[in-house]
């Protein structure tokens, strides 16, 4: 079981929601707090994820869950709602960077992902749960603003025949006519979320085959930490006869490289050997052409 399953396991379907995706990351800048703290320092992993809940009407969160060092267990420390996040600043719209922030009422978060890959899949899936959030909102707002419609049609019927019976003096049906009308100048709906600095294929031009890619992105870099991770750990255990280099991707790199450049040069050797042949073939049939001529006279 991933990361990610385990933290929808244990975090999220116990409340009935659904996690729709998690990335790791770090800030960018230390708090205050956690300076004069640095006495007392506890490291963790720290991931932001983004849920919807399964009953209705749906609700879009973001949470911030923490795994300490020495637990496998994961902890909720904070929840916001879609309508908090302000904005979304991809800080580089031409570039993919493992860099981005999250704007809320409170204040704005900076964070760094694990690398530019899953920083992509998390936007773009924060984009597209946004959006189909904020559209699914605007529907049920119509068939509410439609009730209420028909409701305060029913009213104002209803108020205009007390009025007629009660007389000129019935004058309270107008007066919360006015009062239902000023509500519903001063409402004004929730801005959306705000996506600036980000990559037009992560928004507009966004598909599935980009998730694809960036999906395949971020499995080479595990694979790649991974490798580090395990070469660094026999490079401590000190074992007999291994030789220890400064990055094993690297010297993968360059086998690769030698064995394509080995297999360029054999095939360029046989392409020499194949054009000696195809003219020595030519010249055989040129001279069996002429002694064939030669004798037939």
């Amino acid at each position: 079981m991933n990361i990610q399953s385990a933290i929808n396991k244990e975090v999220f379907i116990p409340r009935d929601e659904r996690m729709l995706v998690a990335v790791e990351v770090w800030r960018r800048k230390r708090k205050r707090l956690s300076i004069l703290l640095s006495g007392a320092k506890a490291e963790y992993a720290t991931f932001i994820c983004v849920s919807v809940t399964n009953r209705r009407p749906h609700q879009l969160l973001i949470t911030k869950v923490k795994r300490f060092s020495g637990s496998s267990s994961f902890t909720r420390r904070s929840k916001w709602t879609v309508e908090q996040l302000r904005q979304v600043n991809g800080i580089n719209p031409n570039k993919e960077t493992p860099e981005f922030d999250l704007g809320f009422d409170n204040g704005v978060d900076q964070w760094v992902a694990n690398s530019s890959a899953e920083k992509c899949i998390f936007i773009q899936i924060l984009y597209h749960a946004c959006q189909t959030y904020w559209v699914e909102k605007a529907g049920d707002m119509g068939k509410t603003g439609k009730v209420g419609k028909m409701g305060r049609q029913g009213s104002a019927i209803q108020g205009t025949q007390d009025e007629i019976r009660a007389g000129p003096s019935g004058s309270s049906p107008r007066s919360a006519s006015r009062t239902l009308q000023a509500r519903r100048k001063s409402y004004s709906p929730p801005k959306q979320t705000e996506f600036i600095n980000c990559q037009s294929k992560l928004t507009r031009d966004a598909c599935t085959m980009n998730l694809v890619i960036y999906r395949c992105k971020a499995f080479l870099n595990h694979m790649k930490k991974r490798m580090v991770a395990n070469q660094n750990r026999s490079a401590g255990r000190g074992q007999p006869g291994q030789r220890v280099t400064g990055s094993t991707v690297g010297d993968v790199v360059q086998r690769v490289n030698v064995a394509l450049g080995e297999r360029g040069d054999r095939l360029t050797r046989a392409e020499d050997k194949t054009v000696e042949l195809m003219q020595k073939a030519q010249q055989f049939g040129d001279t069996a052409h002429q002694l064939a001529l030669k004798y037939s006279k």
